[in-house]
């Protein structure tokens, strides 16, 4: 069973009105441990992952409420958030809490199901260019390997990527058709012919271009098909001691693939035939006439879009001309002045007009109320609390970062010669002085500050004392 044990309310988290703050915290919490942006060296603890939820809060907005029987809380301030959001997470199974019980130090890993849950909301809204339209290549690759080497498991990744190719055309095909509706939605909350046409053609440069251009000329399967065929044919048509070799260790490797009376190679070899002509002969040819109708709607809608603006400018600019050249111009005029001479405007005098209101007795509410709803009030002091805390959110690991930019390939820099290139580099020039006191015993690289004795300027400074940092090492510091 998949909701079992702790499993039993997976995503709970998922829902409220915090989802999407707790779907961002996900997101930016996987890229820090699995994508390049991780330090596979050491594992998070409990504050950085704090601070990483933190920053996400701050990205991902809150969503309205949707009458749950069950009321969130409310929170002071970002970090009190990140640590229910926290907690939530790792009661509910998407992260662990894993205790060294040699150092007694505390990491949360992703489990399993967290992780594999996680990553397509990742690849969901990612930006890198993913090369889908390589598996076309991939099996042929891997079919060619199987056949020179013998290695089972060439034969299994040509099975897996083949099996890859129908899916991608399916994904396209639903992704194109998605276009499309998205582009006719946007159309009719707001007719504007410009960002229409850049949005089509947005479309056409980062997706068409790089996958969709490739997967139709270069890496099409038709062009593949007679050599994945010919390949597979050589196969079949090896000595009977390696297929028997070969039919043993694939039932050893894919025991679930094994029937009475079937082969496991001839059936796998079978099977990527099969998706090849599946491909060709179903997918592609479906995968073109959505890419058809997707750029045949978006001209007819950006070619209706131009043509109402273009047609309703046009008219209102005849008329006038129009009208400037008549030679009834003049009375025209003569007469609407005469109908208008007559238009009177009257105002009530203030003075003659007064409200009665009628006292009423302020109602006294004598029953007794378990919580009260916070007022318009409160609930404003809290949401600016939370924008100064965001404002002014600054921390160690931001400094090391931006005096690690400022030295460069160097040891020593100025306060004179920091860079202020936005407001969070002032944020850490203030603070510059503060990475001095950090390992002053010696037992690592410290940042020793030398005054000069002058006093500098910029332009968001009228004054202040000039020093330079200098990066120390253990051995600079025992010489």
């Amino acid at each position: 069973m998949f909701f079992a044990d702790s499993y039993q309310h997976f995503f709970r988290p998922l829902t409220g009105k915090y989802r999407e703050q707790v779907v961002e915290c996900l997101r930016l919490l996987y890229e820090r441990l699995y994508t390049a942006k991780a330090d596979y060296g050491e594992s998070l603890n409990r504050e950085q992952i704090l601070e990483i939820f933190s920053e996400a809060l701050t990205r991902a907005p809150q969503l309205d409420s949707d009458d749950s029987s069950e009321p969130e809380g409310r929170f002071r301030n970002l970090r009190e958030q990140a640590v229910w959001v926290l907690n939530n997470l790792v009661e509910f199974g998407w992260l662990e809490k894993l205790v060294d019980t040699a150092t007694l130090s505390v990491s949360f890993p992703f489990s399993r199901r967290g992780r594999l849950f996680t990553q397509p909301l990742v690849e969901l809204n990612s930006t890198r260019v993913r090369t889908r339209h390589r598996n076309t290549r991939n099996t042929l690759n891997a079919l060619e390997a199987f056949n020179s080497r013998g290695e089972v498991y060439d034969l299994i990744d040509a099975w897996e990527y083949s099996e890859r190719i129908v899916a991608d055309f399916t994904d396209m095909i639903a992704e194109l058709e998605e276009r499309k509706r998205e582009l006719v939605r946007e159309v009719e909350a707001q007719i504007l012919v410009q960002q229409a046409t850049e949005e089509f053609f947005s479309f056409m440069e980062s997706r068409f271009q790089p996958d969709l251009a490739i997967r139709l000329s270069a890496d099409s399967v038709e062009k593949h098909r007679d050599s994945i065929g010919r390949v597979i044919g050589q196969i079949r048509r090896k000595d009977n001691s390696k297929k028997a070799e070969w039919e043993r260790r694939l039932r050893q490797q894919l025991p679930e693939l094994y029937s009475e009376g079937q082969s496991v190679l001839w059936l796998m070899l079978d099977t990527i035939e099969d998706r090849m002509r599946r491909a060709c002969e179903v997918k592609l040819p479906a995968l073109r006439h959505a890419l058809q109708g997707f750029t045949k709607r978006a001209e007819i809608i950006i070619r209706q879009l131009s043509y109402l603006q273009s047609h309703t400018e046009g008219a209102f600019t005849d008329l006038c001309q129009e009208l400037g050249k008549s030679p009834e111009r003049d009375a025209l005029l003569g007469e609407l002045g005469n109908q208008l001479a007559s238009f009177q405007l009257r105002l009530f005098d203030p003075r003659q007009t007064q409200l009665w209101h009628r006292s009423r007795r302020a109602p006294v509410n004598t029953l007794v109320e378990d919580e009260a709803p916070l007022s318009d009030d409160s609930q404003r002091e809290i949401v600016l609390q939370q924008l100064l805390d965001q404002a002014f959110n600054f921390n160690g690991s931001d400094l090391r970062h931006y005096l690690s930019d400022a030295l460069g390939r160097g040891q020593k820099v100025s306060s004179r010669d920091l860079p202020l290139n936005n407001a969070r580099d002032l944020l850490a020039m203030s603070h510059a002085l503060e990475a001095a006191a950090v390992s002053q015993d010696g037992s690592g690289p410290f940042m020793q500050v030398t005054f000069t004795g002058e006093v500098a300027s910029n332009d968001y400074f009228e004054q202040f004392d000039e020093y330079t940092l200098e990066l120390k090492t253990e051995l600079n510091n025992r010489d």
